[in-house]
């Protein structure tokens, strides 16, 4: 039996996982993948009170050996399943009993809807510029995508690539600093009211087509595209008895409760309206001494 079991390894659940742990409590906290999220796909961090710039990558890692050395024992398995009565996770390897649960799972990245989207994953498809920009140094790339996130992986593939087009549905970003920013650049070209139709290619990218809001159609040759659209929770289909919003994401005021007792929430996955860093560790830290508070 444990105290806390944690679904998730990324920032919110491993702060939740120190804060459990610094409480004397017997902490398992379940990660399908590997500790760190989102987070550490990040190339710097810029934005964190007490660092001027870590990696994504070092930041994460720091919190893993930090919740770790205070005796949070992690498990990579999959949660597939939550006994919202017995308050049991189960696992693709076994069913773990508790007295809390914090759900910590994240987001995942939202696809363009596209048929073949999939097949050129790791074939000049990408979500994350950088972690991948890198193998297309003065190579022409498109990002797709309509706010700020897009307006990132432009940036920084601008000092990578040979040219860049963004293709945006609307008809801005929302920033118009940032934007101007990259409209200065010779080799950034912007495509407005537009969308991505399709994805053609072989064993790799070769070119897309791009439709505007006429109907007219025009092809692009490039090498790579980097997805910007958004992100999606990342439920597992285990959150059949816990309240979401309409897209999914899990309802929580600041204390992290769901509507179950003793099942708490932290970090993107929560409906929220600002998702950084410092809010899913915020969050991480508020679910812990709630359930801590509140342990039977």
């Amino acid at each position: 039996m444990y105290d806390i079991v944690i679904i998730g390894a990324g920032p919110a659940g491993m702060s939740a996982a120190i804060y459990a742990c610094r409480a004397r409590k017997k902490v398992l906290v379940l990660e399908a993948l590997t500790y760190g999220g989102q987070i550490i796909s990040t190339n710097k961090i810029v934005n964190y009170p007490g660092f001027k710039e870590i990696s994504g990558v070092d930041f994460a890692t720091n919190l893993y050996e930090q919740a770790r050395d205070l005796g949070a024992e992690f498990k990579f398995e999959k949660a597939i399943s939550i006994d919202t009565k017995e308050l049991a996770v189960s696992t693709n390897n076994d069913t773990y009993k508790t007295k809390a649960i914090i759900l910590a799972m994240g987001v995942n990245n939202k696809k363009t809807g596209l048929d073949n989207e999939d097949k050129f994953l790791g074939r000049g498809l990408s979500y994350c510029a950088t972690c991948d920009g890198n193998f297309y140094k003065d190579r022409d790339v498109c990002v797709y995508g309509s706010d700020e996130v897009a307006l990132e992986e432009a940036e920084y593939l601008a000092d990578i690539a040979r040219k860049v087009y963004v293709v945006n549905k609307r008809s801005d970003f929302g920033n118009e600093v940032e934007e101007n920013k990259l409209k200065v650049k010779d080799n950034v070209y912007f495509i407005f009211n537009s969308s991505i139709k399709s994805i053609v290619g072989d064993k790799a990218i070769e070119f897309i087509e791009v439709i505007d809001k006429s109907g007219n159609i025009t092809n692009y040759n490039i090498d790579g595209l980097f997805v910007a659209l958004g992100k999606v929770p990342e439920n597992n289909n285990i959150l059949k008895d816990i309240k979401t919003d309409d897209n999914g994401f899990v309802v929580a005021k600041e204390d992290c409760h769901t509507n179950i007792n003793h099942i708490y929430v932290a970090g993107d996955i929560r409906d929220k309206n600002l998702r950084q860093l410092t809010t899913a560790c915020s969050d991480g830290a508020n679910a812990a001494t709630m359930a801590i508070k509140e342990m039977r």
